[in-house]
């Protein structure tokens, strides 16, 4: 099937990528120049295990094609998705600006042939019909423009303008730093409309993936689809993360419980994980969720109970305790160390996830913040942050290039990060190199008895 992808970001890359992966022929759409001539020349504009090796393998296929021309992509797809970025506003709703362009130009450029609209960008409840309005709104200019260059009637000089077009809600699920095996190895599709006709082309571009053809195992029983009204879909990404996130809120404060009354909270997360009504999934505790989904939708679904005169009272206290949660790094950094002016703290990880670059609300910026504010030195080191650009956009931190380096001089370590390769440093050696040999695990991703071997104290979170 012919693709049109808008946006080039986590979600739209990938998904153009996967889907030509599977054989499709897709064209992504971007307005940044640079980042299109960068993909063009087969690079991935971020990092995504697994999305350069497909990007190339379908530009070599000569399946996938990267332009700024978004004439060109609505007029060769046949499925348009809408994937660009809705960022939060001061307020917790979403900013649905770019959203609202880019419809509004499909509207400005449709011509004729049936086309399928779909939304994959985390939109508000609603947005269904807003985006269909705003369609309509596109194409109306447009005939407008086109009358007032010809001159007399529209019936005269405009041909029909065929407005053959559905909307769809189409939420991804994806986690970064496993985007791509994600796509292939979905839970759930899920698929909002009213139009059975849009529903089974979709279901028709998602045939190879339903039947598991790419999946990691092919045994499996085809992917579930759920096809729903437009704003069930959309509510459903917003619970979907709004639940995961109190669950993490949930079991950072047991942590906080267990540090009181001397719990190991690793050993009651597996313990309360074992009842299959809960399981063991986001159950890991530590210094708090962060990213560009997690905060941004559960303030967005909040605000919308808002809108609508309700309070949600849970989702509010999963907020805050997270909140709450990203300082317990640094009162266990003040009950060790006492006074932090004049010390140098090291951070292990900087992105709010491993596997991935994004830096979007990452716990580490508000340590930084924070550390920076008491009169500590900060240093941190990042597999991937180390080794790009993207740390001259952070400040009052030194980037080192490696964990040894960051180590060295400094009075505590923090592992803000769980990446794995932090699991097989060589800490005897990082320790000697310290003043003070002490690490907050932030994630309790590390064994505490290597650690102390090491010769560090070592300190968890409601270990």
């Amino acid at each position: 099937m012919r693709v049109c992808v808008i946006g080039t970001g986590y979600v739209g890359l990938v998904t153009g990528a996967c889907l030509a992966h599977i054989g499709h022929d897709v064209i992504c759409v971007d307005n940044n120049e640079e980042k299109v001539k960068l993909m063009k020349s087969g690079q991935s504009p971020i990092f995504e295990p697994g999305l350069s090796d497909i990007m190339q393998s379908a530009i070599n296929a000569g399946k996938i094609e990267f332009s700024t021309d978004l004439a060109a992509g609505v007029a060769h797809g046949e499925i348009l998705f809408i994937a660009v970025g809705t960022p939060p506003l001061p307020t917790g709703e979403s900013d649905t600006r770019y959203v609202e362009a880019v419809a509004r130009g499909i509207g400005a450029n449709l011509n004729g042939g049936y086309k399928v609209i779909v939304n994959k960008s985390t939109v508000p409840i609603g947005s269904g019909d807003w985006v269909r309005m705003i369609v309509l709104d596109g194409i109306a200019e447009r005939q407008k423009t086109l009358i007032s260059a010809g001159g007399g009637s529209i019936e005269e000089k405009i041909p029909e303008i065929a407005a053959q077009f559905d909307v769809i809600s189409n939420p991804e699920f994806l986690r970064e730093g496993s985007a791509v095996f994600d796509t292939f190895n979905p839970d759930r599709i899920v698929l909002g409309g009213n139009s059975q006709k849009a529903i089974g082309l979709m279901k028709d571009l998602y045939a190879p993936i339903i039947d598991r053809q790419y999946a990691a195992d092919q045994s499996l029983a085809p992917v579930p689809v759920l096809a729903t009204d437009l704003s069930s879909a959309e509510m459903i990404k917003y619970a979907a993360n709004a639940f995961l996130a109190t669950k993490i809120s949930f079991i950072n404060e047991v942590a906080n419980i267990c540090d009181r009354v001397g719990a190991d909270v690793t050993q009651v997360a597996k313990g309360i994980g074992l009842d299959s009504r809960i399981g063991n999934k986001f159950l890991q505790a530590g210094i708090g969720w962060g990213g560009s989904c997690f905060p941004k939708d559960v303030s967005a679904l909040i605000h919308t109970a808002d809108d609508y005169g309700y309070e949600a009272q849970l989702m509010k206290a999963a907020v805050s305790v997270n909140e709450r949660q990203r300082l317990i790094a640094l009162e266990k950094l003040q009950q060790v160390l006492k006074i932090l002016k004049g010390k140098t703290v090291g951070l292990l990880g900087l992105t709010f996830k491993p596997d991935t670059d994004d830096l979007r609300d990452a716990p580490a910026l508000n340590l930084i913040e924070q550390l920076n504010r008491l009169g500590a030195k900060v240093k941190a080191y990042d597999p991937i942050v180390s080794q790009t650009g993207l740390r001259h956009g952070i400040s009052g931190v030194l980037v080192e290039t490696d964990a040894e380096r960051l180590a060295d001089g400094c009075d505590a370590l923090v592992l803000v990060t769980e990446w794995q390769q932090f699991s097989t440093l060589d800490y005897g050696k990082m320790a000697k190199l310290m003043s003070h040999a002490v690490i907050i695990d932030g994630r309790n991703f590390l064994d505490p008895e290597k650690m102390v071997r090491a010769g560090f104290q070592y300190v968890g979170v409601g270990r």
